[in-house]
């Protein structure tokens, strides 16, 4: 049977990679974030005010049309970022900053209401957890030009409100990963385990947890 996952996560916590490495390993088919797609990115970094609502808004779309792509592929996919994020986390964040006003907010969260609630969920959602520290890391790692100006309270506050959403979320399972203490790159048999408890949690069972040794 086929399955759906979601990779969820902070921005900088190892998303895309933890997608392209399991979807090698378990044979699945991948489906990114578009993030160089947006056009409108590079300007909300610059000014976010202006930018956020139309951000969001290209970001649903094509999020929700990702969603129903991978509901209709014929074999098991992961997706990089799920829709769910988009208005939980980051349009949340956005409207309590003040960066989208009232009016804007109710018209998006209304319009992903209603889409979402069309959609059937996915068969489980990893969350990738991380300290704001190693997100900067490897955002300066990375290297893109417009993710430059994020600020370590900018991150704090989107680490606060993905907490709040997993803790509130009940559509499908969830299986929590510590990525500050997993290194799925250089160590296959942490990309093992992953594997194993993703295949695992879909068939019920429960969180990874390191022991003093460093080891599962």
């Amino acid at each position: 049977m086929k399955k759906f996952v979601a990779v969820a996560g902070n921005i900088g916590v190892g998303k895309s990679t933890l997608v392209e490495l399991l979807c090698k390993r378990l044979g699945w088919e991948p489906f990114y974030e578009p993030v160089v797609e947006n056009p409108y990115l590079s300007d909300f970094y610059r000014d976010m005010k202006t930018w956020a609502f139309h951000s969001q808004i290209f970001f649903l779309t094509h999020r929700l049309r990702i969603h129903r792509k991978l509901l209709d592929h014929p074999t098991s996919a992961i997706q990089d970022r799920s829709v769910y994020e988009d208005a939980e986390v980051f349009a949340c964040n956005l409207y309590r900053q003040g960066q989208i006003d009232e009016r804007d907010y109710r018209a998006y969260r209304e319009l992903y209401e209603t889409l979402a609630s069309l959609l059937p969920p996915p068969d489980l959602v990893v969350y990738l957890q991380a300290p704001v520290s190693l997100l900067l890391q490897r955002i300066q790692q990375r290297g893109r030009d417009y993710e430059k100006r994020i600020s370590p309270d900018y991150l704090a506050q989107l680490n606060e409100l993905y907490d709040a959403w997993i803790e509130q979320f009940s559509l499908c399972p969830v299986l929590t990963l510590p990525a500050a203490e997993l290194d799925y790159v250089k160590n296959a048999s942490h990309l093992d385990l992953v594997a194993e408890k993703v295949q695992e949690k879909l068939m019920g069972k429960e969180f990874v947890r390191l022991n003093k040794q460093g080891d599962y």
